[in-house]
C-alpha cells in the first residue's frame, strides 16, 4: 500500500469523489478504497489509497481531469537464503590435471620409453584402477586362511565348548543320581557320547544361522561368520561328531540313550533353530532340548525312564527360563537386529512372568524329589535358601524390568544350577535303602 504524508481535513470528504472514478474498471476491482484530501499548495488534490494495487496508479484533480502515472519499478526481492559474502582470506585453489594428448606409438620398437608422451598419465590411471579394485576386493567376503594349530580353537567355538560342557555336566549328574551302582566305563561313555552329540548340534545350528549371526554383535565373531572355515568344513565336523556320538550311546550303552541323543540333535537343529525366527515358542522347545541330557544320563545308568529322570529333566527345564530370559533381556536389540522372535523382544511382559513363575517351580520340584525317593527329606530344606534367593531375584526382575535386575538374575542362575545339583547329590537316597524299599514293596504285593 502506497502512503503519502497528508493532513486529513474533516468535512471535505464527500461522495462526489467516487462518482467520476466509478467508470474506471480498475477502480471497480479495488476491495477497499480510502480517500484522503490534502492540499499541496496550488490546488486541491485527492489521492486514492488501496490495498490491492493494479499495474498503474491513477491520480485525479478536483476539476475531474484524469492523469496517469506509471508504477515505480519494484525492487528486486531478496533471496530466501542470503548468500554468504566472500571472505577476503578465502582463496579457492583448483588443481586441474591436464589430460595427456594421445599420440601414435613410435614406429621403432627400440625407441626409449621415456620419450613417449602421456606415459605418466597412463601410469596414474592404471594406479587408480588398481586402487579401486583393491578397495572392491576388501569389501567382499573372503575366506581367511588359518593354520593347522588354530583348528582346535575354531572347533571349540564352532561346538560352543562352554555350553557343551554344561550339557555334559547335567548328563553326568543324571547318571550319578541313578539308584544303581556306579560304573566308570559306562559313565565315561555316556559323558563322551553326550558331549559329541552336543558338539554336532551346535555346529549345525551355526551353519544354519550364518546370515543372521552376522547382524548380531554377540555372534558376529563366530568362525563361519568370519570365514575361518568353509560351510562344508563345518558340516563335516558336525557329521564327524554326531555319527560316533550316537554310535557310542546306542552301541556302547543302550539303544534308548542313543535314541534320546539322536532325537535331541534333531529337536535342536530342525525344530528349535528355525523356530527362533518364527515364534516365541522356541524358548519352550529349547528348554526341552536342555532337559533331555540329564534324562540321558539316567537312562545310561538304569536303561529306563523313571520318576527320577523326569524330575531331573523338570529341574533343568524350569531353570532355563530364568536363565535365558534374563540373558535375552539385555540382548533385545541384538536379537531384534538378527531377526529372532524372542519373548524379550515381542512379549516383554510375558518374558518376566515366565521367568518369575519358573523360579517358584524350582522350589516345588525340589520338594518332589524327596517325595519320589530320589533324595532324602533334607534336600528340600537345604536347597530352600538358594531357591528362595533366585526367586527373589526373579521377583526383582519382574518388578523392575531393568538391565541390572536381569544381569543379577542371570549370574545367579550360573551358580545356582551347579549348587542345586551338588546338594541333590549329597542328599541322594542310598542304594541299600532303595533296594530294601523295593524288596518290601515286592513282598507286600506277593502277600496280597
Amino acid at each position: 500500500m502506497y502512503s503519502v504524508t497528508c493532513r486529513l481535513l474533516p468535512g471535505r470528504l464527500g461522495l462526489c469523489v467516487f462518482k467520476p472514478l466509478h467508470k474506471i474498471a480498475i477502480i471497480k476491482q479495488i476491495l477497499k478504497v480510502f480517500v484522503h484530501h490534502y492540499r499541496p499548495g496550488n490546488g486541491e488534490w485527492l489521492q486514492i489509497r488501496h490495498f490491492h494495487l493494479p499495474k498503474c496508479q491513477y491520480v485525479t484533480k478536483v476539476d475531474k481531469g484524469l492523469y496517469q502515472r506509471a508504477k515505480p519499478k519494484a525492487e528486486p526481492s531478496s533471496a530466501p537464503f542470503p548468500e554468504k559474502p566472500p571472505l577476503i582470506n578465502d582463496v579457492v585453489v583448483r588443481s586441474v590435471q591436464q589430460v595427456p594428448t594421445i599420440t601414435p606409438y613410435p614406429s621403432s620398437l627400440h625407441e626409449d620409453e621415456e620419450q613417449m608422451p602421456g606415459k605418466a598419465g597412463m601410469e596414474e590411471v592404471a594406479d587408480d584402477k588398481g586402487t579401486s579394485q583393491d578397495n572392491r576386493k576388501g569389501k567382499q567376503w573372503n575366506e581367511v586362511k588359518v593354520q593347522l594349530a588354530d583348528l582346535p580353537g575354531i572347533y571349540a567355538k564352532l561346538s560352543k565348548i562352554k555350553l557343551t560342557a554344561l550339557v555334559a555336566t547335567t548328563a553326568t549328574a543324571g547318571f550319578a543320581m541313578a539308584p544303581v551302582p556306579f560304573d566308570l566305563s559306562c559313565f565315561l561313555l555316556a559323558t563322551l557320547g553326550t558331549g559329541l552329540a552336543s558338539c554336532a548340534a551346535n555346529s549345525i545350528n551355526q551353519f544354519f544361522e550364518v546370515p543372521f549371526d552376522s547382524n548380531m554383535n554377540r555372534t558376529k565373531n563366530r568362525p563361519l561368520v568370519r570365514g575361518q572355515i568353509s560351510p562344508l568344513h563345518a558340516v563335516s565336523f558336525a557329521a564327524a561328531c554326531s555319527v560316533p556320538g550316537i554310535a557310542v550311546l546306542a552301541l556302547g550303552i543302550n539303544p534308548l540313550t542313543g535314541a534320546l541323543g539322536a532325537f535331541n540333535i534333531f529337536l535342536y537343529t530342525c525344530c528349535y533353530t528355525p523356530m527362533k525366527r518364527l515364534s516365541i515358542l522356541n524358548t519352550w522347545v529349547g528348554s526341552v532340548v536342555g532337559a533331555i541330557p540329564p534324562v540321558m544320563g539316567w537312562t545310561a545308568a538304569t536303561g529306563s525312564i523313571s520318576a527320577g529322570a523326569l524330575l531331573l529333566g523338570g529341574i533343568l527345564y524350569s531353570w532355563q527360563f530364568p536363565h535365558f530370559n534374563a540373558l535375552s533381556w539385555n540382548l533385545r536389540e541384538d536379537y531384534s537386529r538378527g531377526g529372532y522372535r524372542m519373548m524379550s523382544v515381542t512379549h516383554p511382559a510375558l518374558c518376566k512372568r515366565v521367568a518369575f513363575r519358573h523360579c517358584f517351580g524350582l522350589i516345588g520340584l525340589s520338594t518332589l524329589c524327596s517325595v519320589f525317593d530320589v533324595t532324602t527329606w533334607t534336600f528340600p530344606l537345604i536347597s530352600l535358601p538358594i531357591n528362595l534367593y533366585i526367586t527373589y531375584l526373579g521377583y526383582r526382575f519382574y518388578r523392575d524390568s531393568s538391565r541390572s535386575s536381569a544381569r543379577k538374575l542371570f549370574f545367579c542362575s550360573l551358580w545356582h544350577l551347579p549348587m542345586l545339583l551338588l546338594l541333590m547329590l549329597t542328599c541322594k537316597k542310598s542304594i541299600a535303602g532303595s533296594e530294601s524299599t523295593i524288596h518290601h514293596k515286592v513282598q507286600t504285593e506277593m502277600q496280597v
